[in-house]
């Protein structure tokens, strides 16, 4: 057995790149792997060479440190393109170049369909074209990496626009007297929503109902719970049922659609009477919405909070019943926004916090741009992009 031995080769130019190409050459004949060493040094190309004559020495390097591996097909341990599939399983990114024999340029093509960047035959090539093989190797392979990450984004793109179609659509209010305003954002800027969610819906009586909800964790299973009780929540809605028959319904939908059993969904729910002149809130285990009339600004907290969907099998959230003015807004969030740091060593934001932005900002500018105002003030109290997601629902009657 051949130990692996490192072999470095200086550039002939000053001005050549410092880093050098890291090599792995996988070389069981000693004359063969002599011939590619002398080939790069008379090339002037600037690598670092790491012999292993064999796959199982071959496989004890830091592949991640590799930049190109030059792989013989006969190898006392592995035949054919065994050794490629080991490697490659090894480390799914490396840049493979496969060395044949004269006879034997089949195999090189089917290295090639198995992953290889290509395939070298010995005895026809010369410093400068091996050299230059190198680099393109190396090279192809990072466009490989950069054509599959962008097509991830590509990907991500597309299920973020599914998943905001599902979660976060567009309000069925016809009621002109009515302004809604909503803003999102994803916790520190995933690509992917979460499970905040919102909806508003106005039925045949004329009464408004809101909701806005947040799913317990992230990702996928979130965010499918979420876009499940969202359309749930808005058909219950079209379909006549009644608004105390909503949440203890969507309790039933949610154990039925959630994928763990731990997950659970807080939730506001607002139902604005048909003359607007009141507001039914039920909130189940969410913080409670904030009402702007008459120059102030109250917090409707209930007189007991009920639990969040998910945790009990007989939830029940009862509506506390607000008198409105003529003139008033109605805003809805979810947790992720007050749960970020205020600056002042670690205090939270807070609901009491929140409700001070909110005079501050209607203060300065008015309520016009509210809802993403408040975010963007977040966030420069946080110093950055908030942990959780954040959903703000604004429904103004001017």
């Amino acid at each position: 057995m051949t130990p692996p031995e490192t072999v470095n080769r200086a550039p002939q130019d000053p001005a050549a790149a410092s880093s050098p190409i890291r090599i792995l050459l996988v070389e069981d004949d000693d004359g063969d792997a002599m011939l590619v060493e002398e080939l790069l040094d008379m090339s002037g190309a600037h690598v670092e060479i790491t012999r292993a004559g064999t796959l199982a020495d071959a496989r004890r390097n830091d592949l991640a440190t590799i930049d190109c591996v030059l792989l013989d097909l006969d190898l006392p341990d592995a035949q054919g393109l065994s050794a490629l599939h080991h490697l490659k399983a090894d480390q799914a990114d490396l840049a493979v170049l496969v060395l044949t024999g004269l006879d034997d340029e089949r195999r090189g093509n089917e290295a090639v369909g198995a992953g290889a960047q290509d395939y070298l035959v010995k005895g026809q090539i010369d410093g400068q074209g091996l050299a230059r093989a190198v680099r393109y190797a190396v090279e192809r392979q990072a466009a490989d990496e950069a054509r599959q990450q962008l097509e991830v984004a590509r990907l991500h793109a597309e299920e973020n626009a599914r998943l905001e179609r599902g979660l976060l659509p567009a309000p069925l209010v016809t009621d002109a007297r009515l302004e809604l305003t909503h803003h999102y954002r994803p916790g520190r800027r995933r690509a992917l929503l979460g499970g905040d969610f919102y909806d508003a819906v106005q039925d045949a009586n004329g009464a408004v109902h809101v909701v806005i909800g947040d799913v317990s964790g992230h990702g996928p299973d979130a965010a499918a719970l979420g876009v499940s009780l969202r359309i749930a929540w808005r058909t219950l809605v079209i379909g006549g049922v009644g608004s105390e028959e909503l949440l203890p319904t969507l309790q039933v939908v949610h154990g039925y659609e959630r994928h763990m059993s731990w997950m659970f969904t807080t939730l506001c729910m607002i139902t604005i009477s048909p003359d607007r002149r009141s507001a039914g809130v039920r909130l189940a285990g969410h913080p409670p919405p904030l009402l702007l009339a008459n120059g102030s600004i109250d917090m409707l907290e209930p007189a007991d909070m009920q639990p969040p969907l998910g945790v009990l099998d007989d939830g029940a959230w009862p509506a506390v019943v607000h008198e409105l003015p003529d003139q008033w807004s109605l805003l809805l969030y979810t947790d992720g926004l007050i749960e970020g740091r205020t600056g002042v060593g670690t205090d939270r934001l807070g609901g009491e916090g929140l409700a001070a932005m909110v005079r501050g900002e209607v203060a300065s500018a008015g309520e016009t741009g509210l809802v993403a105002a408040l975010v963007e003030r977040a966030e420069e109290l946080n110093g950055g992009p908030m942990l959780d997601d954040v959903a703000a629902f604004l429904v103004q009657r001017r």
